[in-house]
């Protein structure tokens, strides 16, 4: 599997991992960009803590409900800086079209610009 065939789809399981080791996946839109896939995310979502403190991760296809359809794959994943972060938002905007700039335009009424972080995600 390629980071351009996991990032066909709309949706990604991203499993990240507790402290203890728990596994927990969550459901994310995806962007493949070359070797790379991008996620977008609240700055303070669980998912964000746990890729802070171990970048350790699984990727699988999904739906929007999280349920797999394809194996998982291990991968690693890394927060993005501001400037990375509006790239992601750029790349989110081109392939989900209008949800995906109402969806941008209502989480930075919400949160703010710094409310939400780009994550770069790379299959090992």
């Amino acid at each position: 599997m390629t980071a351009e065939e996991l990032g066909a789809g709309k949706y990604l399981l991203l499993t990240t991992f507790r402290r203890e080791g728990t596994a927990v996946p969550t459901p994310v839109w995806v962007v493949a960009d070359g070797e790379a896939l991008y996620a977008w995310s609240a700055a303070d979502a669980g998912k964000v803590k746990r890729i802070r403190r171990d970048g350790a991760v699984l990727l699988a296809e999904c739906d929007f409900k999280g349920n797999p359809s394809g194996p998982s794959h291990p991968g690693t994943a890394r927060l993005m800086d501001a400037e990375g972060t509006e790239r992601v938002r750029e790349l989110i905007r081109r392939k989900y079209g209008i949800t995906g700039r109402l969806t941008l335009f209502g989480s930075r009424l919400r949160r703010g610009k710094s409310g939400t972080i780009g994550i770069e995600l790379r299959l090992r």
